[in-house]
């Protein structure tokens, strides 16, 4: 009852909070259904969660899901903090914290504390050592908007720790555009030649699944 009163109350309370400074305004409330439907489930959820308290060994098994789920989530938005660095930090921060916590918190016995302490370590440390082993990239194409581009056309970054830009031939599109592999968010310039040798420069934003691309003003 406890469970199923707080998102009664709270899951509400988050959508009311966001209609201000949400474009959808009040029809961010037509997603509350999906909330709704896990708002019931709090009753019998909670009442199989009850069970944890009994000090059993398999009280962890109930447990353990929501160990996954967290752990997923970690494992998801890590490569989001590693592109996007500092965001994302306060959600890994918190489901490290709360893999941890969990099992130290809701049981008694000492051995079942340390058995989803020791699992819950090791899910954080494949999640991590995966996520370093494969940084995320966002692989895209990029147009000009009043440029021709060809094979004779050359394009770079002015920093190379935001990934790599070069022209390349798009067989699907069967035309030429410029392939870009960012490495991480942030500004810089991209320069780019086109088929006379001639150099303009491009300020460019990159985002974790977007990028802004504005022609820098030469001033006398």
């Amino acid at each position: 009852l406890k469970c199923f009163v707080f998102f009664l109350i709270s899951q509400p309370l988050v959508y009311l909070l966001q209609v201000p400074f949400s474009h959808l305004g009040w029809q961010l409330f037509e997603y509350y259904k999906y909330w709704f439907i896990w708002t019931i489930l709090c009753l019998p959820m909670g009442y199989i969660g009850y069970y944890m308290k009994k000090g059993k060994w398999w009280g962890y098994l109930i447990l353990f899901p929501m160990i996954l789920l967290t752990a997923y989530q970690y494992f998801y938005y890590l490569p989001s903090f590693m592109f996007a660095y500092p965001r994302y930090i306060l959600v890994c921060l918190f489901c490290i914290a709360v893999l941890i916590i969990y099992p130290l918190y809701i049981f008694d016995n000492k051995k079942i504390k340390i058995t989803g302490v020791v699992i819950s370590t090791i899910l954080i440390i494949l999640a991590t050592v995966y996520c370093l082993m494969n940084p995320p990239v966002y692989d895209t194409l990029i147009g000009i908007e009043g440029e021709t581009i060809n094979e004779k056309c050359k394009a770079y970054l002015e920093d190379s720790k935001y990934g790599k830009v070069e022209v390349s031939y798009e067989k699907n599109i069967d035309d030429y555009l410029i392939h870009a592999e960012f490495k991480k968010a942030g500004a810089t310039t991209m320069i780019f030649e086109n088929s006379k040798g001639e150099e303009e420069r491009y300020r460019l934003t990159i985002e974790k699944t977007t990028y802004t691309l504005d022609k820098e003003v030469v001033r006398d």
